[in-house]
């Protein structure tokens, strides 16, 4: 067992006592799991440099990572499922998102009830700690990772959206890896204008590893200054040499041996009797973490056990990450790296531009532990340049069958993270950027419940899920973003993105080394891989995917794109995760004023009643499908009639 202690440090009861349906009371357990690994199984040998970690006497590798969990007071009152949370950035998400839970700014501590939806259900909930670099806290929750005793080269990126002298040299905000040498001279600043620009070299005279604190330049390890500072818009990758790697791949081991201990009885299980079925839930980050850990073939324990029975890759797209490599940054999403690699898809076949063959699933299907996966996704993803390549063939020529073990689902005109997150017209998108329109209203989260249902059922009692609905090439539902904006020009005013700036996946070389997890940078990039979108109706709504009521019965135009605003630089190029709606005009009048093509809310519903009819007409439609469950009716539509009426008053947005 790689669990070797569990240390609960406070247990107490979860929502003050609050009994939810059969599955009655539950209780929070916080505490810390602590691993020990033989780096030379057969289970273990897939991780990075976890050979070059300090060894215990007995040549065990030795890590930490925290740990909540939500469980019924009695155990055998809950349908004996776990759903396993693999924190985002150290932040818990499942609870709040599937409880439909209000926005909070807390993390572990304070997980909100929201409608109790998971719980009333029997579900479990277990939140693991899996990223070396987060800084732990009561609120965030993270790993202390084996550091391998190396030297090697790491990238940076910086992508400021204001003026900075000073910037950390970590991604986000979470732990640098310092310079080895604060002046060393090989270190360099490579700049482009778009993802995919061309590099300039910024002369090395004109920065230097420091920080700037009332008006004072001092040197500093874990800091980057330039003194006519770096410009919004631009992207910046500093390269340099740094000392000491953690072992980030043991984030890994740990949501996979963390769900193996809670699945079996034991007697370090604080759960009697453990659990019948274990579910993985991983969003944006996670999602492609999850993605990762099938890959690597890390669903089968040291027992030779499978670990999860199904997984929920949330908002994940066709990639991976850098989570395990040397060096690794676990946050980093649009740094080009291992995490963008080929393949994308689950089945095998072949690379158009490398020429290699391979395919997600391929490791574990040769262990006999391929879970069942739903890949859930927003438009956004597609406009990021990589979605569609989980289910189009890298050629970009035909549609992929989808796997037996599989099924994919665009949720249509949605985006990234849910608009609740985003409190005020002004806020700034998820990365930090701040965007040119208003964010995406439609909320993506009652499909993601029914997401899980059948998920469950499918595993449980091998009930056949929904089809997988997605653009497809066959249909004409899949074209290119290009063809996709030119259809936009139905929406008055609306500026559009350089096609040739949107962001898109490409064969990379990460050096000589790529194999053994080390890389070389800046890594070369070649050819593109193509990119699709769904194709959009006369309103400027994509057809293709699950449509919610918001877009069949639609009061706006909803899309997964945003601009970056002209404040932040680079006014042509889109935020990657955000989306926006654009109301249609209240009265026929009004949109003649405007010169809107796109008809009145007046024009198209007699009435407001009538508009909620249609709303949930299309709603049952969903529930009939299976897309939607019939209890969440009532939510879609009290959705839809709030955005009607902000609509209608003009304050949609």
């Amino acid at each position: 067992m790689a669990v070797v202690s569990v240390d609960i440090i406070s247990r107490r009861p979860y929502a003050k006592g609050r009994s939810f349906g059969e599955a009655g009371a539950y209780e929070r357990l916080d505490g810390l799991l602590t691993f020990a690994v033989d780096p030379s199984h057969e289970a273990n040998r897939a991780i990075v440099d976890l050979d070059l970690a300090p060894r215990d006497d007995a040549g065990l590798v030795h890590f930490s990572a925290d740990f909540v969990l939500l469980v019924p007071q009695t155990p055998a009152l809950g349908n004996r499922r776990l759903i396993v949370d693999v924190v985002n950035r150290g932040r818990q998400r499942v609870v709040g998102t599937f409880n439909l839970a209000p926005p909070t700014t807390k993390g572990s501590a304070g997980i909100p009830v929201g409608d109790g939806f998971l719980f009333r259900r029997g579900y479990a909930v277990a939140s693991v700690g899996w990223q070396w670099d987060v800084y732990r806290s009561t609120e965030l929750m993270g790993l202390e990772a084996p550091v391998a005793d190396v030297d090697g080269q790491v990238l940076v990126e910086i992508r400021p959206d204001v003026v900075q002298r000073t910037r950390s040299l970590a991604n986000r905000v979470h732990r640098p890896y310092p310079a080895a040498d604060v002046d060393e001279a090989a270190a360099t600043i490579y700049v482009r204008d778009w993802e995919d620009g061309p590099y300039t070299v910024v002369p090395r005279n004109q920065w230097r590893f420091a920080r700037e604190t009332d008006g004072v330049v001092v040197p500093s390890a874990e800091h980057v200054y330039m003194e006519g500072g770096f410009q919004p818009g631009k992207i910046y990758h500093v390269v340099y040499t740094t000392h000491g790697s953690p072992v980030a791949g043991t984030g890994l081991l740990a949501i996979r041996d963390a769900a193996s201990l809670l699945r079996h009885a034991s007697a370090l299980n604080p759960v009697d009797g453990g659990f019948e079925r274990v579910y993985g839930y991983g969003v944006s980050q996670t999602g492609r973490l999850l993605r990762h850990f099938v890959y690597l073939g890390l669903n089968e324990d040291e027992q030779g056990r499978p670990v999860y029975d199904g997984l929920l890759a949330h908002v994940a797209g066709a990639r991976r990450g850098e989570f395990n490599q040397r060096f690794a940054q676990p946050s980093v999403q649009s740094t080009p790296g291992f995490g963008h690699l080929f393949p994308f898809a689950d089945d095998d076949m072949a690379d158009p531009l490398t020429e290699a063959s391979d395919g997600l699933l391929n490791k574990a299907r040769s262990q006999g532990a391929v879970p069942r996966i739903f890949y859930t996704n927003s438009s956004a993803e597609y406009w990021r340049g990589d979605s569609s390549l989980v289910h189009i063939d890298p050629a970009g020529l035909e549609d992929i069958a989808p796997a037996p073990e599989t099924r994919v689902y665009l949720f249509a005109g949605t985006q990234h993270a849910n608009a609740e997150s985003l409190s005020a017209p002004d806020d700034l998108s998820v990365d930090g950027t701040m965007r040119r329109y208003p964010p995406n209203v439609v909320d993506l989260r009652p499909l993601l419940r029914a997401a899980l249902v059948n998920l469950d059922r499918w595993v449980s009692s091998d009930e056949e899920p929904p089809p997988s609905a997605h653009p497809r090439l066959d249909d004409g539902t899949a074209v290119s973003p290009a063809r996709a904006l030119a259809s936009l020009g139905v929406v008055p005013g609306l500026a559009t993105p350089d096609p040739e700036r949107l962001w898109v996946l490409r064969e990379t070389d990460m050096g000589p080394e790529a194999a053994k997890g080390v890389a070389r940078y800046p890594v070369e990039e070649g050819r593109a891989y193509p990119s699709h979108v769904s194709a959009v109706d006369a309103d400027g709504n994509e057809i293709a995917g699950i449509r919610l009521p918001d877009l069949t019965a639609p009061i706006g135009t909803h899309a997964g794109w945003n601009l970056r605003h002209p404040d932040s630089g680079a006014p042509e190029q889109i935020i990657p995760m955000v989306g926006f709606t654009l109301p249609f005009a209240a009265t026929r009048q009004a949109r003649e004023a405007s010169g809107d093509p796109r008809p009145s809310i007046q024009e198209r519903y007699e009435s407001r009643d009538a508009y909620l009819q249609q709303v949930r007409h299309d709603a049952e439609s969903l529930v009939a499908e299976r897309y939607l469950l019939a209890e969440d009716t009532d939510v879609v539509v009290a959705a839809c009639a709030a955005h009607y009426d902000a609509a209608m008053a003009g304050t949609l947005g």
